[in-house]
């Protein structure tokens, strides 16, 4: 069972900030099992990734999505937060998209973590 504090808050400040300084963030969203064990999830259940990342970003307009998901992803330090991510990264217009048809993407809006200051 992972706690709150036991999320590694400045590497994940750190790959936020990492991400910005490439495309300006709309929004940074933290979901996955950790964040679901956090909540108090039963241990009985499909776990699923351990960490899943949503970046939204008008700025990834006109960027290919596979290169979007190469560079996030490779910017996710997966030592230092104890396990690898599913990352996503899409336009505002893609984010209410994916978060219709995406159970991973839904999940992380409505019970993850909003990583930017600004949306928490």
């Amino acid at each position: 069972m992972t706690s709150f504090e036991e999320l590694n808050h400045r590497e994940l400040e750190r790959y936020v900030r990492r991400v910005s300084d490439r495309w300006p963030l709309d929004r940074a969203l933290l979901g996955g099992a950790r964040v679901a064990d956090m909540r108090g999830a039963g241990p009985q259940r499909e776990r699923g990734p351990e960490y899943v990342i949503v970046l939204v970003s008008e700025h990834f307009d006109g960027v290919p999505w596979l290169e979007r998901v190469y560079v996030t992803g490779t910017l996710w330090d997966a030592y230092e937060m104890g396990a690898p991510a599913d990352v996503h990264a899409y336009t505002p217009v893609e984010f209410e998209r994916r978060r219709e048809n995406l159970p991973a993407v839904r999940d992380a809006a409505e019970w993850g973590l909003e990583l930017l200051p600004e949306h928490a």
